[in-house]
């Protein structure tokens, strides 16, 4: 039987690919270090549960397709305590990041158009483009550059008559990598003069370090009709099996189109957005802690790796992942080898190799992606595991 073109060109994800052989390691009585998956170990507020546990309606009902009034109600008080101001019909709310992503992408995109994307890049972007029948025009960065893509230069020297759209995470994933407002401005600029969207990938907008203010390319009113926001609760707030996000833009024609495909899909979990909008009543000191204790689990991460010898690594300035290239010679088959042949005292580790996050092929191959998600006793443990794993892996 034939399948399609598109899913066909789509690989399983790399952060969850090695779930087989992580469950025949556990089988074998091996625990394992999970930093292959960027799922937080943080407490999810209680304001959700509280939420769900208070709920009373009589029949759990269709939400509207464009989301329940009072969670839209939160995302713009969200955003205009950020000075940023969305009417609530410029508020699409999804499920998940994800969705959102999907929709946008839909949107504006037909076979064969292009949209840029810097690599490394957050995998599933390749799946969501391919299933539109888009090509991903990666901008290529170095792991000694500390994956800096942010130049005029760059950028623009990927567009050309297919281009459609950029697409950037900022802070990003897999890098944490944060665009300083002179790169942002520059970024805008550009979508403005080759008349293309810009969507801003915002999810891990809290997870900044060095005391920047959060940043967002829905403040740049210059660009009204350029700028797609995607949101979500997933990292922000911890809860990333609520699957709950949004889209945000002051383009009408683009929502006209969006709400298509919120109505093809009828509508997000009824219940899901009501917990979702308790969420936003939680205040600046949750995230202020949340920020802190992030920002430990990074230094800890790095100044590890940086006591393995030949890694590469650099400090990443947002969101709670970063790359490293790895003195290895192929990533994919050294994570294979730490689960089906590796144990140090009964543990070992999980990371998610570097290649399938590049549009460019061949790159990536010794690079992996780690998700700071654990506590630091057990980062501390999961980088002296991958220091004797390489040791080992090598002198074979």
């Amino acid at each position: 039987m034939k399948f399609s073109s598109k899913v066909e060109k789509c690989e399983l994800s790399p952060m969850r690919k090695f779930h087989p052989y992580a469950v025949a390691a556990k089988a074998k009585g091996r625990s394992i270090y999970h930093l292959n998956i960027g799922q937080p170990d943080i407490a999810t507020p209680q304001a959700y549960f509280d939420a769900v546990r208070s709920f009373d309606r009589p029949v759990l009902e269709y939400a509207p397709s464009g989301g329940i009034p009072e969670l839209i109600a939160a995302v713009q008080k969200y955003y205009a305590d950020l000075d940023i101001h969305y009417t609530a019909d410029e508020i699409l709310i999804t499920t998940g990041g994800s969705e959102a992503l999907q929709i946008a992408i839909n949107c504006i995109i037909d076979d064969g158009d292009e949209i840029i994307i810097p690599e490394p890049f957050y995998p599933n972007y390749n799946t969501i483009v391919h299933t539109c029948g888009g090509k991903i025009c990666p901008v290529p960065t170095k792991p000694e550059e500390g994956y800096h893509y942010a130049t005029r230069e760059k950028i623009v020297s990927r567009i050309n008559e297919r281009t459609r759209a950029i697409l950037l995470t900022n802070p990003g994933n897999p890098t944490g990598t944060v665009l300083t407002a002179e790169e942002m401005r520059m970024l805008v600029d550009i979508a403005k003069e080759y008349d293309l969207f810009l969507i801003g990938d915002e999810a891990y907008r809290e997870f900044v370090y060095g005391g920047e203010a959060l940043q967002s390319f829905g403040s740049y009113d210059d660009a009204r009709e350029h700028i797609i926001v995607v949101d979500t609760v997933s990292k922000r707030f911890s809860a990333c099996g609520a699957r709950v996000g949004c889209l945000l833009s002051h383009n009408k024609a683009f929502l006209d189109h969006a709400m298509k495909y919120c109505q093809c899909r009828l509508a997000v979990a009824t219940l899901d957005q009501v917990a979702a909008a308790a969420l936003y009543s939680v205040d600046g000191d949750y995230f202020a802690a949340v920020r802190e204790e992030y920002k430990l689990r990074r230094d800890t991460v790095v100044r590890k790796l940086k006591e393995i010898p030949d890694v590469i690594c650099e400090c990443p300035k947002g969101a709670f992942y970063l790359m490293a290239a790895l003195p290895v010679d192929d990533a994919d088959k050294f994570q294979r080898w730490l689960l089906e042949e590796f144990e140090d005292n009964g543990e070992t580790v999980m990371f998610a190799p570097g290649e399938p996050f590049y549009g460019t092929p061949g790159k990536g191959k010794n690079e992996i992606r780690i998700a700071y998600v654990l506590q630091q006793q057990k980062l501390e443990r999961a980088m002296d595991l991958l220091a004797l794993g390489i040791k080992a892996y090598n002198a074979r």
